[in-house]
């Protein structure tokens, strides 16, 4: 109680103390406002006709033709008035031959698909290659801020591009020697060269962590530049390195697939297929990315056809689903009045029947059933 008591009286204090200070900037507000205020003669004042007035809102609405010019930087701006949403003028860059697509400004040049160009990036100039052609995207499908694209390559800018891939060939060969030397457990997946040769980067894939320190010293000795040493998983080292898959078939990630989509085991019960993991891993070891293709459509097809084990209810009587083909839309059902017999129907024949949920007895049901007894 006495604790409480305590709290009161200050409760009260801070509460005295803040209607003060509204009190103080409620006056300094209006002497602001009075000091604002300008006095205008009636000379000044211009009236609108009614006449203008009227046919300003009265006027009938009528179609009105816009032409759009991409170039002008404006119309790619978000409208606060009217609280459209932002539209970009973007084109999309790859700096990889299988690498994921950035998104550029192309400022007032046009680009089409396969130019070789040079763009501006984070980590400086870079050598891309146009890989989607100019398109308007909405502000949520970009990052900001974008990035220009600065001019097409010319001949000097080619050949240094193929001259950095003759240093890469050159790292492979350095990267393996110096591995030996050091007795590193490093497996090289692949090289990349900056354009402007301010650094060059290592993939590679290890089972643990690796101390490198002075792996990295000899290497920046050799190549006087900045090293970079990246481990990378084994999906990303399958995609570098390429292969055929089980169908027979070129990696879908080395071939088109330009970022990993996400895929889980739910997928594969989805399409009824094995859980048997060599049947439903790649040659990477997991998942593979195939079954993310068809998923939708199981998805939607399992909707309209009931599962195996569910109680149905037919033309000829109650059941229980055996076998269920999805894309077929058929379903195998074991008659109650008829067990020896398994008989096809049509999902759209079948009725699903809900199972009743098991109520558990409660204590004042438990008391009654005893008082009963």
């Amino acid at each position: 109680m006495d604790k409480e008591n305590e709290k009161k009286p200050r409760h009260r204090r801070n509460h005295r103390h803040f209607h003060k200070k509204n009190k103080a900037f409620n006056k300094d507000h209006k002497k602001t406002a009075e000091l604002n205020k300008t006095d205008i003669s009636a000379d000044e004042v211009k009236l609108v006709p009614e006449t203008e007035e009227k046919n300003a809102f009265e006027a009938p609405c009528q179609p009105i033709k816009v032409e759009t010019d991409f170039s002008d930087p404006e119309i790619f701006q978000k409208s606060e008035k009217t609280g459209q949403e932002a539209k970009y003028l973007v084109v999309g860059i790859r700096f990889r031959p299988l690498g994921k697509t950035y998104s550029f400004d192309p400022g007032e040049n046009s680009f089409s698909v396969g130019d070789r160009v040079i763009v501006e990036t984070s980590q400086g100039t870079e050598f891309g290659t146009v890989a989607t052609a100019a398109r308007t995207v909405s502000e949520k499908d970009v990052v900001l801020p974008l990035k220009k694209v600065l001019r097409k390559a010319n001949e000097s800018d080619i050949k240094r591009y193929e001259e950095n891939r003759e240093l890469e060939l050159r790292g492979r060969k350095v990267f393996l020697e110096k591995t030996a030397e050091h007795k590193l457990d490093m497996a090289l997946s692949d090289v990349e060269c900056s354009f402007d040769r301010s650094k060059i980067v290592f993939y590679f894939t290890s089972e643990g962590r690796v101390d490198f320190r002075e792996f990295v010293k000899d290497v920046a000795g050799i190549f006087r530049t900045r090293i970079e040493l990246r481990q990378i998983g084994v999906r990303d080292e399958a995609k570098q390195l390429g292969g055929l898959g089980i169908c027979g078939r070129p990696l879908c990630c080395s071939s088109f697939l330009d970022d990993f989509q996400q895929v889980s085991i739910k997928m594969a019960k989805e399409q009824n297929l094995s859980l048997n993991p060599t049947k439903i891993s790649g040659t990477c070891g997991r998942l593979m990315c195939c079954l993310r293709y068809e998923n939708d459509v199981y998805v939607e097809a399992s909707k309209k056809c009931p599962r195996a084990e569910s109680c149905v209810m037919t033309p000829k009587g109650k059941g229980t689903v055996i076998e269920s083909n999805i894309l077929c839309g058929k379903c195998k059902v074991r008659l109650d009045s008829d067990p020896e017999n398994i008989i096809p129907f049509e999902a759209s024949e079948l009725k699903i029947i809900p199972k009743m949920k098991k109520t558990q007895p409660t204590a004042k049901n438990e008391k009654e059933t005893n008082e009963d007894q």
